[in-house]
């Protein structure tokens, strides 16, 4: 233990004589460069996999182009990690410090749409980039690629590791491979998600946990003999009446959503099988757990009254988002030092036709070009980087993929996603990370800072995945 408190100090001491100001903003300059002198293949990539548009754990192509991309750049590679065919880690260098960079690829189900800003599906094709994925997993292996060619060039001394990480809607890829140990010797994990605005991740996330409840009753004709069945499709409407009537006596922070994925399949048979998809939220993980209890006994009550049987599968869990400030202050100055947005004339004309269609507010569309000051907002989605950051010090931002105003898992993101205004707000984010990761190389002390925050963030707290011990739900789309 001395020895290695000892370690530090040299190291540290020796960064802070070695490295200048003056020598850090060099080499955030010569990330830049990279960055865009390889511009045109990240956006060849991105709108690849935007045009792709796989589901979780189907992400095939997707992780291949991206993986490829990487080794070409000499990254060494591992695929099928964590028992999922589509998740990578991809290594660059040795020794500390070891920084990791979140990739994600998957698309959403039922967002078909092309890049023009009025809603337009796509013939036969039923997916859609509605969160930004495709840029996201884009944006991080170009971060990654510009420190690992300062690493090769023996500017900066230190490992990259980027993970490639699928079904993040829903699938909780992440949690697999935290639960894996892919994360442990990592010592600062760095992420970033599109949106419509361009900000430091501040605020935590909400806890989720979310199943698939399965009832089996009695076929029998619904006309001749309906006496004879035993409706599956009754029970996953009496617990959806039950839950619903929970909703008043649960926290209110709470949200419940559900979608029934099979209720039948003709008017004229009594169902003899039906399920229900959940999805269980609370920003604190002990109360989403247990009014996720509370809705699994709504599930054995709907079986007890209609005469079934009921079971449920596990298909998610993800924790909260544990913020960590010190990170979080020291990437706000480097988004600040890249800035945000700025649209053409021809997308402010884009831009303008998007917010057309919007029901609510129309922010200014110059707030593209804006980086917002750091603050706390309320929790609102879900995702399983928060079980990432109960294992190591992590942080993200937001960079204004979308128009101002554009709200995730829509057409309008979709849209604008698959245009430069996507691909602008891409750059934003790789730039960003790579000025991060290159004061976490060279500024030992941040990286010590930021791991006594997280341990004191975390106590006593021992991290148990939410959703067990079950293998990878490789096919929860289905």
């Amino acid at each position: 233990m001395k020895k290695t408190i000892w370690t530090l100090l040299a190291l540290t001491l020796f960064v802070q004589t070695h490295w200048s100001q003056k020598s850090i903003e060099i080499l955030k300059k010569e990330a830049n460069t990279s960055i865009e002198k390889e511009k045109a293949t990240y956006k060849k990539i991105a709108l690849n996999i935007w045009d792709f548009a796989e589901l979780g754990y189907k992400e095939t192509n997707s992780s291949n182009l991206l993986a490829q991309q990487l080794k070409e750049n000499d990254f060494s590679v591992t695929t099928g990690v964590a028992g999922i065919p589509t998740a990578f880690v991809a290594t660059y260098g040795s020794g500390y410090p070891v920084i990791g960079i979140l990739a994600e690829y998957d698309a959403l189900p039922g967002l078909s749409q092309d890049t023009s800003p009025t809603k337009t599906l796509i013939p036969n094709k039923n997916n859609g980039h509605g969160c930004g994925h495709h840029l996201f997993g884009t944006g991080s292996i170009a971060a990654g690629i510009a420190i690992k060619n300062l690493i090769k060039e023996g500017k900066l001394k230190g490992t990259i590791k980027v993970f490639g990480c699928p079904a993040e809607e829903g699938g909780s890829g992440k949690v697999y491979m935290v639960r894996e140990g892919l994360f442990n010797n990592v010592d600062v994990v760095l992420h970033w998600h599109p949106s419509d605005n361009n900000s430091v991740t501040y605020t935590s996330a909400l806890a989720n946990k979310s199943a698939k409840f399965r009832f089996y009753g009695i076929s029998s004709h619904a006309a001749a003999s309906p006496e004879q069945g035993r409706s599956a499709l009754d029970a996953v409407e009496a617990m959806d009446y039950m839950v619903n009537m929970m909703r008043e006596h649960i926290p209110q922070e709470t949200r419940i959503h559900y979608v029934i994925t099979n209720g039948g399949k003709a008017p004229n048979v009594v169902p003899e099988f039906a399920e229900v998809y959940y999805y269980v939220r609370n920003p604190e993980k002990t109360v989403a757990v247990n009014v996720f209890d509370r809705v699994a006994k709504a599930a054995e009550g709907a079986a007890l009254g209609t005469g079934t049987r009921s079971e449920y599968e596990i298909i998610g869990g993800t924790h909260d988002l544990l913020i960590n400030k010190t990170l979080a202050d020291a990437i706000q100055i480097n988004l600040e030092k890249v800035g945000g947005v700025q649209y053409t004339p021809e997308e402010i004309a884009f831009a303008t036709k998007i917010q057309s269609s919007f029901i609510d507010k129309k922010p200014p569309i110059a707030n593209a070009a804006k980086v917002n000051p750091m603050h706390i907002e309320k929790n609102l989605g879900s995702t399983d980087v928060g079980d990432v950051s109960y294992t190591v010090p992590t942080v993200g931002i937001e960079t204004a993929t979308w128009v101002p105003g554009t709200g995730a898992h829509s057409w309008q993101a979709v849209a604008c996603g698959g245009t430069n205004i996507g691909i602008k707000g891409m750059l934003v984010a790789a730039k960003t990370l790579s000025y991060m990761a290159i004061d976490l190389f060279t500024n030992p002390s941040l990286v010590q800072k930021a791991k006594e925050e997280f341990k004191s963030s975390k106590g006593d707290y021992e991290y148990k995945p939410l959703l067990g011990d079950r293998k990878p739900a490789l096919n929860y789309r289905d």
